[in-house]
């Protein structure tokens, strides 16, 4: 077996990180940020960046104003980042980037940003995919609860894109909406530069940045809408959905496409999984091949893929066994949701009601239907069930 990179911490049975940022001087992760001020035009955002220490800990810290271009009247930039050879992110690509930060003061207008792929990282980072050559710097917003204490903050890399308006740093074009635009494993293994910005948001900015982790984990918060779970007469999950759950899922943050009557606060695993109102329908159809999550690109095809329980993480089917993985597929792509077929079941967790044609895992989530074909016995089971990691 070959052994892993020494960079790539096991944090339970599944959960990894990869370091990224730190100030504390390890030579892979502590690299010297530059701060920049918004040069167009006559630009009047400031800024500046120090690297602090307190209570034992280092962190960088930018502080400034971000303020309209009176040229364009819309709002500038300020930005720290930092070129050099990060570690290989490539083994937590299904999860994201986790921001450990805090901010004395609710400000709209946080992004991170990383270049990969490109040859000119600054470049890239400058046009955002609208110039020739420009892409590969790869660009997401986050949000920092106000506080006076580190929180740890979660960007899912479905969420990133290396198609940006240099202008305001909007997106334009999303993962979920092109793939093309999407990080990819081979982006990950290479990355070359890593950026903060307060950018397109007038406002007075401060944010403390302890270390930026590349993680594959559960029990961080993730930026942007959260979902909830189901009012208790409804649930019939044996606890929260899992944060950080695999192949894209955990950037479907609401219900859309769920046809029952949810709470829109849901997220689409919690509505699918764990709603009872929703226990007859289904995630929508060919949801694996939607931009964002792109299934088959994901897995291995040449070995063997366990899907784990999106609640409780125990396994519930393995494939493809007994058939190969163009089988699988083309078995999958047959019927538009991943399909299982007998030898592929781990029997021990799922429940499979032959009368009524449900399917749960024995911790009570709803995983599908049992849907036989002219082959034989079929599992057709929701992906946004099963893109669990293992507890």
């Amino acid at each position: 077996m070959r052994a892993a990179p020494l960079f790539l911490l096991a944090l339970g049975a599944s959960a990894l990180e990869v370091p990224l940022v730190t100030f504390d001087g390890a030579a892979a992760t502590t690299h010297k940020f530059s701060q920049l001020n918004d040069p167009v035009m006559g630009g009047k955002s400031s800024g500046s960046w120090s690297v602090e220490s307190g209570n034992g800990t280092a962190y960088g810290a930018m502080k400034g104003e971000v303020v309209d271009v009176p040229s364009l009247k819309a709002p500038g930039f300020i930005t720290a980042a930092s070129n050099g050879k990060y570690p290989d992110a490539s083994p937590v690509l299904s999860g994201g980037l986790r921001l450990r930060v805090r901010s004395p003061a609710a400000y709209k207008g946080w992004r991170v940003s990383f270049a990969a792929g490109t040859l000119a990282p600054e470049y890239a980072c400058a046009g955002g995919g609208s110039i020739p050559l420009s892409r590969g710097c790869f660009k997401a917003h986050f949000d920092v609860p106000a506080g006076d204490d580190f929180t740890d903050v979660y960007v899912p890399f479905n969420k990133f894109s290396d198609k940006w308006s240099p202008s305001t740093g909007e997106q334009t074009t999303t993962c979920a909406q092109d793939p093309d635009v999407c990080p990819t494993a081979k982006a990950l293994a290479g990355i070359l530069r890593m950026q903060v910005w307060a950018e397109g948001v007038d406002g007075k900015v401060e944010l403390d940045v302890e270390r930026i982790d590349a993680v594959l984990a559960p029990g961080v918060q993730e930026t942007g809408v959260l979902g909830t779970q189901p009012p208790k007469q409804y649930e019939m999950c044996s606890g929260a959905v899992q944060k950080g759950l695999l192949y894209g899922i955990s950037g479907r943050t609401t219900p859309a496409g769920v046809n029952a009557p949810v709470d829109q606060t849901e997220s689409l695993a919690e509505a699918v999984c764990c709603d009872k109102r929703a226990e007859l329908v289904a995630e929508p159809r060919f949801l694996y091949e939607a931009p964002d999550v792109q299934l088959f690109t994901k897995l291995d095809a040449s070995g063997v893929t366990t899907f784990y329980d999106s609640v409780c993480g125990v396994p519930l089917f393995r494939a493809p066994v007994g058939r190969s993985f163009a089988d699988f597929q083309a078995d999958t792509a047959a019927h538009g949701w991943p399909s299982f077929r007998p030898a592929e079941v781990v029997q021990e967790n799922v429940v499979t009601d032959r009368v009524n044609k449900l399917v749960k895992s024995k911790c009570g989530t709803h995983l599908g239907t049992f849907d036989p074909d002219a082959q034989g016995d079929r599992w057709c089971i929701d992906l946004s069930c099963v893109a669990g990691q293992q507890q």
